[in-house]
């Protein structure tokens, strides 16, 4: 079982497959791994334990950097990745980062964000549309057309508790316009984007 992996020169944690939407571009859909890493799908959900054996046990030469990023949205166990990021930050100095769609609100209800405070240095943001009838077509979450407005205010209230923030959305089908109008969302909350390249013939984003 694969908990924790080495991808573009970063240890990636993968705690959860679980994830309440099915993006059109989801990289689920064409293999099971990336890098030339073992299956990311998991046998069970690791309990602490299990992930810090694994993170222990794992060669972290040369690896200064921890993402919560595995075949599952890392918030959906927002407590666990809370722990490990405690355990992490107690026992190494990496840098720490979280990708996720920004719907803890809606996946975690009861998750107070602001305990991730001197835990998380990073946050990623799957922004993927301009508007929520936009990101409802790519993102299909199953908490309907409320989704991106829950992203967008997770991003504003996450600044004020995480050192960097940021947006992405994935280059695939956008088109030029769409991608023009998510820069412009993405200056009027004040948050920089990054356009992630996908390249089908390896299965990956850059």
């Amino acid at each position: 079982m694969t908990i924790f992996y080495e991808f573009d020169g970063k240890l990636y944690a993968n705690i959860t497959n679980k994830c309440p939407c099915a993006c059109t571009f989801c990289i689920r859909k064409n293999s099971d791994s990336v890098g030339g890493n073992d299956s990311l799908w998991l046998e069970h959900e690791p309990s602490f334990e299990e992930i810090k054996e694994a993170f222990d046990s794992f060669d972290k030469t040369g690896l200064s950097e921890l993402v919560f990023c595995g075949y599952g949205e890392p918030m959906m166990r927002a407590d666990i990745l809370l722990q490990t990021a405690e355990y992490v930050k107690a026992n190494t100095d990496m840098k720490i980062r979280i990708n996720t769609n920004g719907l803890v609100a809606l996946m975690n209800p009861h998750f107070d964000i602001s305990s991730l405070k001197y835990k998380i240095d990073k946050v990623s943001i799957s922004l993927n549309a301009s508007n929520p009838d936009k990101y409802f077509q790519i993102t299909n979450p199953k908490y309907g057309l409320p989704s991106y407005n829950s992203m967008l205010n997770f991003a504003l209230r996450i600044q004020e508790f995480v050192p960097e923030v940021s947006f992405t959305i994935v280059d695939c089908d956008l088109g030029e316009e769409e991608t023009e109008l998510c820069k412009e969302r993405a200056r009027d909350v004040g948050i920089p984007l990054r356009i992630r390249h996908y390249v089908k013939d390896n299965e990956k984003y850059e």
